[in-house]
Order: structure tokens, then sequence, then C-alpha cells
């Protein structure tokens, strides 16, 4: 579904992560261009 796409995994530190949310893009095929784990207060 997301083959030969690029992503930016963005993810919060009380929620999801952007390493989790990157794993979760590359097994579907994308390659991921950037990924944070932020805090959004």
């Amino acid at each position: 579904m997301l083959q030969d796409r690029q992503v930016i995994a963005l993810g919060e530190r009380d929620g999801i992560s952007g390493t989790a949310i990157a794993a979760c893009a590359k097994a579907a095929g994308a390659e991921v261009a950037f990924m944070a784990t932020e805090c959004f207060v």
C-alpha cells in the first residue's frame, strides 16, 4: 500500500512514538524520510 512512498513519522512522547510509526510504515513498504518523537504540550 505504501510501496515506493516516502513518509515523515512524527510521534508523541505520551502517545505512539515515532519509531513505532516508522516501523509500521517500513513494514508497509515505505521509505522513512524523517522520524521524530516530540513532546507536544
